[in-house]
C-alpha cells in the first residue's frame, strides 16, 4: 500500500516572533531546523518516491533537512518544466533548459521535488506582518480567533480555510492521489492551514470538527492508501 506523508514546516522566525506570516517568505529558526531534522529521522525508514513542497522557503527548508536524514541516500532534485512559454524572460528560459539532468545515468538516485503554490499557507491578508497579541488588543481576542479558526470567515483581504481548501484539495486530487494510486509514496512539506484543509478532506471532518484540528510543527502525519480510502497510521 502506498503512503502519503504530511509534515508541517518547523518553527519559522515569525512563528517565534508571534507575527502573522501567511505568504510572507521567512526561514526557519534554529529550533525549526531541529524540528525538521527530528521529523526526518522519524520517517527515515519509510520509502519516499516523490516530494511536494510549497513555494515558501520554510516548507522547502523543512523538506530538505528532513530528507537529509532519510535512509535511501537519494538526492532531492527540484523539477522544472522543460517547455519555454511565450513571454518568458531569457533568464527564466535558461533556467528551465540548464536545470535538466543530462543522460540516463544522472537519473539514478534522484528524488524528484515538485514546487506548488497550491500548498502555500493560508494568505492572511492585512494581518501579514502584524503582531498577534497587538492585533488581539486592537480588535479583540474573539474577533482574532474568528479570523484564525473559523472555517469560512477570512481575515481582511485574506483567505479563509474554506478558500484555502479550494486550491489544496484539487491539487491533492489531480496531482498527489494519481501518484499514490500509481504506487508511489509521496512526502508533502507544507503549512498549518494548507495541511489542515487536506486532513479535513482525508479524514472527512465537518466544518465544526476541523476548528479544533491542530497540526504540530515538524511532526510527520502518515496516511496509508487502501482501496480508494485512507488509514491514518498512529506511528510513523
Amino acid at each position: 500500500m502506498s503512503l502519503l506523508i504530511l509534515m508541517r514546516h518547523g518553527q519559522s522566525m515569525w512563528n517565534a516572533a508571534g507575527l502573522f506570516t501567511g505568504w510572507v517568505d521567512v526561514p526557519l529558526t534554529p529550533k525549526g531546523i531541529d524540528e525538521a531534522r527530528d521529523g526526518g529521522r522519524s520517517i527515515a525508514h519509510l520509502p519516499i518516491d516523490e516530494v511536494h513542497v510549497s513555494t515558501l522557503i520554510r516548507a522547502q527548508m523543512t523538506a530538505m533537512i528532513a530528507l537529509s536524514e532519510h535512509s535511501s541516500g537519494k538526492t532531492p532534485v527540484f523539477q522544472y518544466p522543460t517547455e519555454v512559454e511565450e513571454g518568458m524572460s531569457d533568464n527564466e528560459a535558461r533556467m528551465r533548459e540548464w536545470a535538466q539532468i543530462r543522460g540516463e545515468a544522472g537519473q539514478d538516485g534522484v528524488l524528484p521535488v515538485h514546487v506548488a503554490w497550491q500548498l502555500n499557507e493560508r494568505m492572511y491578508g492585512d494581518l501579514q506582518g502584524l503582531n498577534k497579541q497587538a492585533t488581539r488588543d486592537k480588535y479583540g481576542a474573539d474577533q482574532v480567533h474568528i479570523w484564525r479558526r473559523s472555517y469560512d470567515v477570512p481575515p481582511p483581504n485574506g483567505e479563509s480555510l474554506e478558500l484555502t481548501a479550494k486550491r489544496t484539495v484539487p491539487y491533492l486530487e489531480s496531482t498527489l492521489i494519481p501518484s499514490i494510486d500509481a504506487g508511489k509514496n509521496v512526502f508533502v512539506a507544507a503549512h498549518g492551514n494548507s495541511l489542515r484543509s487536506i486532513i479535513m478532506h482525508l479524514d472527512g471532518l465537518s466544518e465544526e470538527e476541523v476548528l479544533g484540528l491542530e497540526v504540530p510543527t515538524g511532526v510527520p502525519i502518515v496516511y496509508e492508501r487502501t482501496g480508494g480510502g485512507w488509514i491514518r497510521k498512529e506511528n510513523a
